[in-house]
């Protein structure tokens, strides 16, 4: 049976080795202590539905097998939908979103979400989406492996390697682009939400995702960029704006952390498969980490039981 290295131990790397021991292989992760995975700092939603106002078909239909995956392996995935929402003035926004998606319904927002009353008119309810903490996530599959006698470590790989990388493939991965990403953690005990809530607006939507204990990840840019420098105050301040355009109580949250990651993408923001100089390479998530890193890895691993290879 071959042994396998997989390189990378953000959301890929756990998915791809997760799925290697399922199917009783032998392997090992290798941990780049130099670098944090972008993953790191996700904001774990589980919204294909949302995400077709952008992105391409194929996204929107393999998205929608993630939060199956992902209520098969870990603790804390919600499936409490998302709610959209935009304010008066930009309304002709919310119109839109509708228009591009589907699997919606209008809703009155406080409907669901009862502190929001008084804050908008109406909003768009995706029932069949979820969310996760990406981070609680993550150490789930890396406990699992663990206890299943999955090395991680910082030396070298002994066997077929999977590269996970991410942007720091970017060298042997001809076409792959960086896109900054900017993130808020904020604490507030003066508004509880129970699902995540998308801002529309048209110089800077948001998203605002609850995490336990009264906390909040609040996420929006998506700029072309290979800086990986600490966020900027312009990118915070329209963050914050957007925050207290859902809710003025957030402006009395606490800024309990800031990051910056690096999103890995190709030309057309899907991501690939590859095979290179005998490694394989799963990267190109763009934003949709963690709803489609599970079923790009079971496309790995469908090319490699094809191959012979586990």
């Amino acid at each position: 049976m071959s042994r396998w290295s997989v390189i990378g131990d953000g959301v890929t790397g756990l998915c791809i080795a997760t799925l290697l021991a399922e199917r009783g292989a032998s392997l090992e992760v290798i941990v780049d202590r130099q670098h944090q995975p972008a993953s790191h700092l996700a904001g774990g939603m589980l919204a294909p539905w949302c995400e077709g106002e952008s992105a391409p078909p194929e996204v929107v239909e393999l998205g929608q097998r993630s939060a199956p995956w992902w209520s098969a392996r870990v603790d804390g995935v919600e499936h409490r939908g998302t709610l959209v929402v935009a304010p008066p003035r930009d309304a002709p926004e919310l119109t839109r979103f509708a228009r591009m998606t589907h699997a919606h319904q209008w809703v009155a927002p406080d409907a669901l979400e009862p502190d929001l009353a008084g804050r908008f008119a109406r909003g768009l309810f995706f029932s069949g989406e979820a969310h996760l903490d990406p981070r609680h996530a993550m150490q789930q599959l890396r406990e699992k492996l663990q206890r299943a006698g999955v090395n991680f470590h910082h030396g070298p790989p002994a066997g077929r390697i999977i590269d996970c990388r991410g942007i720091h493939a970017a060298a042997e991965l001809p076409g792959l682009r960086a896109v900054r990403g900017e993130m808020l953690i904020l604490h507030c005990d003066d508004v509880q939400f129970s699902r995540p809530i998308r801002l529309l607006h048209p110089r800077f939507p948001c998203y605002l995702v609850p995490r336990a204990e009264g906390r909040f990840m609040l996420g929006a840019t998506m700029v072309e960029s290979h800086d990986g420098s600490p966020i900027s105050a312009r990118a915070m301040m329209e963050m914050l704006s957007a925050a207290y355009s859902i809710h003025p109580a957030l402006a009395e949250a606490r800024i309990v952390e800031s990051g910056t990651g690096l999103r890995p993408a190709w030309p057309d923001n899907i991501p690939e498969v590859r095979h290179r100089n005998g490694a394989w390479y799963l990267n190109g998530m763009y934003r949709h980490g963690f709803l489609l890193a599970p079923m790009m890895a079971e496309k790995l691993m469908q090319q490699l039981t094809q191959e012979n290879l586990i």
